[in-house]
Parts: C-alpha cells; sequence; structure tokens
C-alpha cells in the first residue's frame, strides 16, 4: 500500500469514491479520462455534460439575441438621427422662405400704407377741387338765368337801347363822374363796363362820336394807381388813345375820340370836369 502511494499517477484514470449503503466502508472506483475515438487516433477530451452544453448554448443565443437587438437600436437611432436632420433642414429652409415671405408682405404693407395716404391725400384735394366746381357751376348757372330772365322775359325800358343781354342809356344831361354814376344808380344800372371789341363799337355809336363818361376809375393801391371797372373788376379788354392808358389817382374814363378810343379826365376840389353819361344795366 505504501508502495503504491509514491508510484506515478495514472492520469488516465479519475478515481471516484462512494459509500456503500450502511456505511461501513468506502468503494472506489475507477473512470477513464480518455478514450479512444478510433482505432488509430490519439487520445480525446471526453465530452461535458449536457447541462453544462444547454448552458453554454443559452448563454450564446442570448448574447447574438442582445448583440442582434443592439445593431438594431442603432440602426433605428440612426434612421432617426438621419430623419431628424432632413426635418430640421426643411424646417429651417421654410422657417427662411416664411422669413422672406414676411418681410416682402411687410414692405408691401408700408408701400400700400404710403399709397394709401397719398390717395386720401388726392381724395382731399379732389374733393376741395369738386366743391370749388361746384359752387363756380352754381355761380354760372345764376348767371345764365339772370341773363335768360334779361333776354327772353324783359324788355329795355322806354329810352333805353338793347344790345346783346344788356340795356344802354345815353343821357343828354352833363354831370361830373360820381353825379353820373349816382344818376345810373337810381336807373338800377352803373356806367357802362365795356368788355368786347363789339361792345365798344355799339358804345362808340350809341356815344354818337361825342365824350361820354364810362365806368372806368384810377384807384390807388399800395402806392400805386390801376384802372378798374364800377364794380372792381378789372379790364379784360382795351381801347385806350395813345398817352392815356397810364392811370393817376383822381382821373376817370372817357369814351370816346374820333377814332372810337378811350380818354381819361381828372377832377379835383378847384375842377370839375362835366360831360354826358351812358348806363347800363
Amino acid at each position: 500500500m505504501s508502495s503504491d502511494i509514491y508510484a506515478e499517477p495514472d492520469l488516465s484514470k479519475k478515481v471516484r469514491y462512494s459509500r456503500k449503503e450502511d456505511g461501513a466502508e468506502w468503494e472506489q472506483r475507477e473512470v477513464d479520462i480518455y478514450e479512444s475515438a478510433d482505432a488509430g487516433g490519439g487520445p480525446q477530451t471526453q465530452n461535458p455534460p449536457s447541462v453544462l452544453k444547454g448552458s453554454f448554448r443559452c448563454a450564446t443565443l442570448g448574447l447574438r439575441v442582445l448583440c442582434l437587438l443592439m445593431l438594431a437600436g442603432i440602426i433605428i437611432l440612426s434612421i432617426c438621427y438621419a430623419l431628424n436632420k432632413s426635418e430640421n433642414k426643411r424646417l429651417h429652409a421654410q422657417c427662411d422662405k416664411l422669413n422672406h415671405v414676411y418681410n416682402d408682405t411687410k414692405k408691401n404693407h408700408t408701400e400700400l400704407q404710403d399709397e394709401l395716404q397719398d390717395t386720401k391725400t388726392s381724395l382731399t384735394q379732389l374733393q376741395s377741387r369738386y366743391d370749388e366746381l361746384s359752387k363756380n357751376h352754381s355761380q354760372l348757372q345764376e348767371e345764365v338765368k339772370k341773363l335768360k330772365e334779361k333776354i327772353e322775359g324783359k324788355w329795355c325800358p322806354e329810352e333805353w337801347t338793347r344790345f346783346g343781354s344788356s340795356c344802354y342809356f345815353k343821357s343828354t344831361e352833363w354831370k361830373t363822374w360820381p353825379e353820373s354814376q349816382n344818376h345810373c344808380k337810381t336807373r338800377g344800372a352803373d356806367l357802362v363796363m365795356i368788355n368786347s371789341e363789339e361792345e365798344q363799337e355799339f358804345v362808340n355809336e350809341l356815344n354818337m362820336r361825342g365824350h361820354s363818361w364810362i365806368g372806368l376809375r384810377a384807384k390807388q393801391t399800395s402806392g400805386t394807381s390801376k384802372w378798374e371797372w364800377v364794380d372792381g373788376s378789372a379790364l379784360t379788354e382795351r381801347f385806350w388813345r395813345t398817352g392815356h392808358e397810364n392811370p393817376s389817382s383822381g382821373h376817370y374814363g372817357v369814351c370816346c375820340d374820333s377814332d372810337g378810343r378811350w380818354m381819361q379826365s381828372s377832377e379835383n376840389n378847384n375842377y370839375y370836369v362835366y360831360k354826358s353819361f351812358i348806363c347800363e344795366k
């Protein structure tokens, strides 16, 4: 027994001990570790137990499933990232486009406001012009009405002569210019006011080529004198004799010389000029 202790162990054997039921003694058993796989082969490792094989296969399968899940997750995350990046680019592009549209709209709005203000200004001006034209139209209608009444509905009084739409009276009395104007006023008229060449020829004939006062006077304003008719209107026609057209204060118009031209005559406190006169209404 002692000699067997120092003997070289047989590694091809595996010893297993087991106890019998009654516990009296141990039973020694030997188990071969290597078995020949075939007739000419070397030693072969003994196959592991089936339990270990099943656990190893489960672990391998789980690891593979885990790797596949991780790979799938990475792929999904990559796809999501790519989609989000593309969506962000698209949203940025839309945002830039909307900014351009907003800026253009804002610019158009400003231009429209300016145009609206210009339109309001033009409308105000047009309204003022319309009111002015309406007023002038009313005045013209009134004048036309008066002229129509004179032409169609009224005849010139006795001793008055019609020409156009007016009636004319040639006096046989001689008076100063202010007295002549007052006399015409008592008859609802004024000293004659000549506004056309035709009227000038008529007055010259009515005057029988003598000298008569007409409704012209020299009025001094701002240190200078100018000719105007008795109603305050300016001259539209001028038939002055040469050298008589420049007005001086206290001068009055006379019609007519041998050529049918106007002359001027002066009056002052020490000298009064008496002439015949012509009234018009």
